[in-house]
């Protein structure tokens, strides 16, 4: 049986009054974490969060992830404290820097994403865990700013990031790497490399987001996924077939997911793809032992 945590995505494109139901059903099958997605256009994060934690009673909730740009730090840790003290030790907190096109669509592009990133999440962290704020940074100013209700435990705070510069970043500032879909093992490994050489603890936690697909018909998996392994190739830069993906019978899957945990992922959140992704689910969580 793995130990690594096993998550599922509530995907962007999926309707946001079937999210109750789905948090609940998943909740069910003994999954560890559901992800929401803040995507410009798509769902509010915070909003989105609030909804799965409302709608069942042990499962953690992850943000993955809330650009900083669109994100004033205060307003951000006043939701996240409000969400930590309902939904003690429930909540990951997703930060990252956005798509640069989409940012600089609403006018909100910062001069150094870099800068704009770690000062974010310095603010919003020492704003959770109650202690007052005084930065005139290079993007963020706050002029003593502090929380009247700080949770009593802060929610973790995770960095969305690729690059390296950023992941080093990561390991500097933040409490855990968020790894988007289509790094296998190997980015994986390197992810924690850089987080390690920006100065992260042991424990700084990696969670890796993964596009799966489950069936015994090797042609209608991969048709079901290539639209998503193209697209994020692209984004990647690498051909479609060298973006991983947790697919296959639901014991290649899970040994997919394996891979990932030997790797140093600490949790691996599922994004389903095709037909009933509930009971996909089901499968490979069975093949897992779980």
């Amino acid at each position: 049986m793995t130990t690594v945590r096993i998550g599922v995505m509530y995907d962007r494109d999926w309707a946001p009054e079937g999210l109750p139901e789905f948090a609940r059903e998943v909740e069910a099958l003994g999954v560890d974490d559901l992800w929401v997605v803040e995507d410009l256009g798509w769902n509010g994060g915070v909003s989105a969060a609030s909804v799965a934690l409302g709608a069942t009673e042990r499962l953690r909730v992850g943000i993955g992830i809330t650009p900083a740009p669109l994100r004033s730090p205060a307003l951000l840790a006043m939701e996240l404290a409000t969400l930590a003290r309902v939904f003690p030790r429930r909540l990951v907190a997703g930060i990252g820097h956005g798509v640069p096109e989409w940012m600089a669509s609403v006018g909100v592009a910062p001069r150094s994403p870099l800068a704009l990133l770690e000062e974010t999440i310095n603010s919003v962290r020492a704003l959770l865990h109650g202690e007052r704020v005084e930065l005139e940074g290079r993007e963020v100013r706050l002029d003593g700013i502090q929380l009247v209700h700080p949770p009593i435990e802060p929610p973790p705070v995770v960095a969305g990031v690729v690059r390296p510069r950023s992941l080093e970043l990561s390991g500097r500032v933040a409490d855990g790497t968020l790894i988007a879909e289509g790094h296998g093992p190997q980015d994986v490994e390197s992810a924690r490399a850089l987080t390690r050489k920006g100065g992260a603890s042991t424990d700084h936690t990696l969670t890796v987001f993964a596009f799966c697909c489950v069936g015994d018909d090797a042609d209608q998996v991969a048709q079901a996924l290539q639209p998503h392994t193209e697209g994020h190739g692209a984004w990647l830069g690498r051909p479609a077939r060298q973006v991983f993906t947790v697919s296959g019978t639901a014991e290649e899957a899970a040994e997919r997911v394996r891979e990932l945990e030997a790797a140093g992922a600490g949790t691996v959140v599922l994004r389903m793809i095709g037909p009933e992704p509930a009971q996909q689910l089901g499968t490979v969580l069975k093949a897992l032992g779980r």
